[in-house]
């Protein structure tokens, strides 16, 4: 008995000596280290948020995952309960983690996910298609889901989707899933290989990305897609992926994107909305500031499907209802793209006649368009309207785009 006091006693000092405890060291493949931890945050601007971000807390231990093994889900999930709370969570540099398990951190509370290495997900597509976690939403499932209050990623590391494996088909995850978030930041990251959309941000608000590196071509690899969400801001950023750079999806509201360079995507888009009838789309004041768009399909443009069901190459749908306003894309610089601005009500109905007899249930109103440098290898844009009355007080102002003209139909558009 003695004996074993004395080695208790031994380890306790031991453990304190180098900043964690004996219960600490009980927790397999987590290191625990007690001890103030550096303050994060990220520099928004020039343009502020459409209002005040929370600040993050200051963390009071780290947790770093050993990792390198075959599967690290568990090793993960045991580090970011030992850290939640107060703590930041280290993925060392040099070192690679794979997730083979679906992982729902939501509720988290005042922690950092301090990533330096690289975190990749397993090779088992027929366990993702059936566990991913399915947000509801035009069939959108991710590899895991990540919220809570005041959550922040960075590090410099990377998140890896493995996205080769898929090869475009089947239900593919997305990459890198925010869901109830209210407060966070994630920051100096580099995305790549998605095998769908790279990031949703889901019932969330006051979130900013900066100064993520987004990289991978696979079908469908959108950027950003926000969806019920508000206040949030997108800025400094690079991608080259092969869908939208951004898109708002419904319920985005009070949206800052800036700083952003895109190459190979599909543009900057609103949308598409009014896809699921009985739906009532909202999207108002999106703030899109200094964005450059080379070797893409569109620059800038807002979607709303017709008000009929169709389906064609871009899917089914059409018939919902809601509304698009408040938006200025300004600042755009624009290369190899087929147009730069592209406005229309008749997504999804490629008969002119169809769309103006069943018009969009989505009214667009209060846009502007301003500032746009470069050259379409297209046109320069083209406005589309499904009935009078839809469209109200769209501005092109200072659209100074060559390579062909800009058309306008359905509603009267100074300077078109």
């Amino acid at each position: 008995m003695f004996h074993f006091l004395l080695l208790a006693l031994v380890l306790s000092a031991a453990a304190q000596l180098f900043g964690h405890t004996v219960e600490d060291l009980a927790v397999p493949n987590v290191v625990v280290r007690h001890g103030a931890q550096a303050q994060f945050k990220v520099a928004i601007g020039p343009r502020p948020p459409f209002k005040p971000m929370p600040a993050s807390s200051p963390r009071d231990r780290e947790c770093a995952v050993k990792g390198g093994t075959a599967d690290d889900s568990a090793a993960i999930r045991e580090a970011i309960k030992s850290c939640d709370g107060g703590g930041r969570v280290v993925f060392a540099k040099g070192t690679k983690y794979t997730i083979g398990k679906a992982l729902d951190l939501t509720k988290l509370k005042n922690i950092d996910l301090d990533i330096q290495g690289t975190i990749t997900f397993s090779s088992d597509k027929s366990y993702w298609s059936s566990a991913a976690f399915k947000h509801g939403f035009q069939d959108a499932t991710s590899y895991f889901q990540l919220g809570g209050t005041d959550v922040n990623v960075y590090g410099g590391g990377t998140i890896d989707g493995n996205g080769g494996i898929w090869g475009g088909q089947g239900k593919r995850p997305i990459l890198f899933a925010i869901v109830g978030m209210n407060g966070g930041q994630i920051a100096d990251v580099t995305m790549k290989d998605s095998p769908q959309w790279f990031n949703i941000i889901k019932d969330s608000q006051n979130v900013v990305y900066s100064n993520i590196k987004i990289q991978g071509k696979n079908h469908n690899t959108d950027g950003w897609d926000t969806l019920k969400s508000s206040n949030i801001v997108i800025q400094n950023s690079r991608i080259d992926n092969g869908d939208d750079c951004v898109s708002f999806k419904p319920g985005s509201i009070d949206i800052v994107v800036q700083g952003l360079v895109c190459s190979g995507s599909h543009g900057i888009s609103v949308g598409s909305l009014g896809q699921y009838k009985g739906q009532n789309d909202i999207v108002e004041n999106i703030y899109v500031y200094n964005t450059t768009m080379s070797n893409a399909s569109n620059g800038a443009r807002i979607k709303t499907w017709a008000g009929h069901g169709t389906m064609n190459g871009v899917g089914s749908g059409g018939g919902g209802s809601g509304r698009v306003d408040n938006i200025t894309f300004e600042k755009f610089h624009v290369s190899g793209v087929d147009s730069a601005i592209m406005i229309t009500q008749c997504y999804g109905e490629k008969d002119a006649a169809k769309c103006k007899a069943d018009p969009s249930k989505v009214s667009i109103s209060n846009v502007l368009m301003k500032d746009f440098t470069g050259s379409s290898k297209g046109k320069v844009g083209s406005i589309e309207c499904s009935a009078p009355g839809s469209c109200k007080n769209i501005r092109l102002e200072g659209i100074k785009v060559s390579g062909g003209k800009m058309s306008c139909s359905g509603v009267k558009v100074a300077g078109c």
